[in-house]
């Protein structure tokens, strides 16, 4: 079989416990030779649309057949299916919940199945709360260790993935509108509204409900403590405070309304 080595992880169990401690243990029982990635375990609790945009925003800088082990999923031990799938780039294992969905805009899927082979899971009877320890993780764990993916379960059509109902920007005769998608640990918002629908604009400023933001290229385009519009290292358009919080200052929350206006 050939090896895959590498297996990030992504959750929303944050490090405070021993959920991921317990993620990494069954990992190493499998494999102890695997190399072991955290995007993070810091996405808002049951947030599948921030699970959805940091596993998008990292999956583009790993080597080829890197195995993602992602878990957000408010859904645990219910019917949603447990499922492997196969880019062209790597692999993600995954609550079938529109985690992925990001990545299905990215990539096409060369095979899909559902975690149906409880011969890959940590025991037969899992854990109806924790599939991360006992599913995602030791399935990922062999996957990464050479397992063919149709020996893992059921295959199923990849057009069955669930996507995340995740509205598009929309162009207006003056600009753009657009919602806050992410939010990261410095208050940055984060929009929906990429990098190519600006860069053609020599001016432009983002609006925030009454307040209008002019755009720079750094965060250090305006004085400590001000706000400016930019388009971020992941590629879209956020709002950020030098030195400060975005979020904090214009007390802005996931899905909240944005607008660009071109000049």
């Amino acid at each position: 079989m050939a090896s895959r080595h590498i297996i990030t992880l992504l959750s929303d169990f944050g490090t405070q416990d021993i959920y991921v401690a317990a993620m990494k243990g069954t990992i190493a029982r499998v494999n102890p030779d695997l190399q072991l990635i955290d995007l993070t375990h810091q996405i808002p609790a049951q947030n599948i649309a921030a699970g959805r945009f940091c596993l998008l925003s990292a999956y583009p800088y790993f080597p080829v057949n890197t195995v993602h082990v992602a878990v957000v999923d408010p859904g645990v031990g219910s019917r949603r299916r447990a499922v492997a799938v196969q880019f062209p780039e790597g692999f993600v294992v995954a609550p079938d919940n529109g985690l992925i969905s990001g990545i299905l805009t990215l990539s096409p899927v060369l095979a899909a199945v559902e975690l149906t082979n409880s011969n890959y899971w940590r025991v037969p009877d899992p854990s109806l709360t924790f599939h991360g320890r006992d599913i995602f993780a030791p399935v990922g764990a062999h996957l990464a260790s050479g397992v063919p993916l149709a020996d893992l379960g059921e295959s199923i059509n990849p057009a069955s993935l669930v996507e995340l109902p995740i509205s598009q920007y929309q162009e207006t005769t003056t600009g753009i509108e657009g919602y806050i998608q992410y939010i990261d640990r410095f208050g940055n918002l984060v929009t929906n509204i990429p990098a190519a629908a600006v860069e053609n604009q020599q001016q432009w400023s983002l609006l925030v409900g009454r307040q209008s933001l002019s755009h720079g290229y750094t965060y250090a385009d305006t004085q400590p403590g001000s706000i400016v519009a930019l388009v971020g290292s992941h590629g879209w358009v956020e709002i950020a405070v030098n030195r400060g919080s975005a979020r904090s200052l214009l007390r802005l929350n996931y899905g909240d309304p944005v607008q660009i206006a071109f000049r």
